[in-house]
């Protein structure tokens, strides 16, 4: 086997991982190392890396530094005569230049940062909406609000079991069982409670 044949096998088959990891959602488990085809990740020790964080040392990347590598390598060693140490040597830049290029490509692009959520944005108690679907004496309409930069919608009853009309801004109370309890905010602001703090 010549060099030239070496990087050519090298490059096809970084080539052949590179179109797995594209199509497939295949699982190939070696000892220490578990590569998912299609996650876009391997799990290697000490390689660090959380959840959410792309290691330099990712399924994507060795695809990628093998092509780049076999096939920087079978160009010059076909077409310059330079010495094979030399040609191995530029042949390792490049791959490890594609292989950056695929993780900043993963760790920049493809892969969020986990944002830690907190429950208090999901809390029900205390949320401003309109009531969109009126709420007849004892029974159920529907509340839209805004939370966590989304518009919602949930089931919402009177919490004095009085009508509220379609279009009347309320206040959610509590909420129970997938149900808001709501109060006008009307009702609210001319409280005596309310009234006496202003």
């Amino acid at each position: 086997m010549t060099w030239s044949d070496f990087y050519l096998i090298c490059f096809a088959l970084g080539f052949v991982l590179s179109l797995l990891s594209l199509l497939g959602s295949a699982h190939l488990h070696l000892p220490h190392i578990d590569f998912h085809f299609g996650g876009g990740h391997a799990h290697a020790p000490h390689a660090g890396g959380g959840a959410g964080e792309v290691t330099v040392i990712n399924f994507g990347t060795i695809s990628a530094f093998l092509a780049w590598f076999g096939g920087a390598g079978y160009l010059i060693t076909r077409f310059y005569s330079f010495w094979f140490l030399i040609a191995f040597g530029l042949a390792c830049l490049s791959g490890l230049v594609g292989a950056a290029l695929i993780f900043f490509f993963l760790a920049k692009v493809l892969i969020q940062k986990d944002e830690e959520l907190n429950p208090d944005d999901y809390d029900m108690v205390g949320v401003l909406g309109t009531v969109s679907s009126s709420i007849r004496p004892s029974g159920t309409g529907e509340l839209i609000f805004s939370q966590a930069g989304a518009r919602r919608a949930t089931p919402a009853r009177s919490e004095g079991g009085l009508e509220i009309g379609k279009g009347t801004e309320v206040v959610v109370t509590r909420y129970e069982r997938g149900i808001a309890y709501v109060r006008p905010w009307e009702e609210l602001t001319n409280s005596p409670a309310v009234s006496e703090q202003k």
